[in-house]
């Protein structure tokens, strides 16, 4: 079970504060429903939250044509002018995903999300959901 949003709050704020560029981040389930955010409003949180379901979704397709792959998304960077966007696996069902500006560094950016992932991704799942109600 996903625990509340403020027990991630500080976690994302860490984040954030700790690599200099990052604008958003979100914690999001599978199927793109926010759980927890940090910067940026919450409208962007939730729109960038249903964008990822269906980019990790992509992303697993073209996994899937890696020989030897077991076709699961473990990280995506897009880089977008003005800017980076990351996707990153944090857990069964859950994801973490980071917009940050063209000054941040991707290596250390990275580095931190693994960190955090590594902290609490046993604690980021997200339990599948039927008729919108948790199974």
């Amino acid at each position: 079970m996903i625990q509340q949003r403020a027990n991630f709050d500080w976690m994302l704020k860490e984040l954030a504060d700790g690599v200099p560029g990052i604008r958003q981040v979100v914690v999001l389930s599978a199927d793109g429903l926010r759980i927890a955010r940090h910067g940026g409003e919450p409208d962007a949180a939730d729109r960038l939250a249903a964008a990822c379901a269906g980019l990790q979704s992509l992303a697993a397709a073209v996994g899937s044509e890696i020989p030897d792959s077991d076709g699961r998304m473990r990280m995506v960077l897009i880089e977008i002018s003005g800017g980076f966007f990351y996707l990153m696996a944090a857990g069964s069902g859950a994801y973490l995903a980071v917009l940050a500006d063209e000054t941040v560094d991707a290596g250390l950016i990275s580095n931190r999300m693994r960190n955090l992932v590594a902290r609490i991704g046993a604690h980021l799942t997200s339990p599948p959901r039927h008729d919108g109600q948790v199974v």
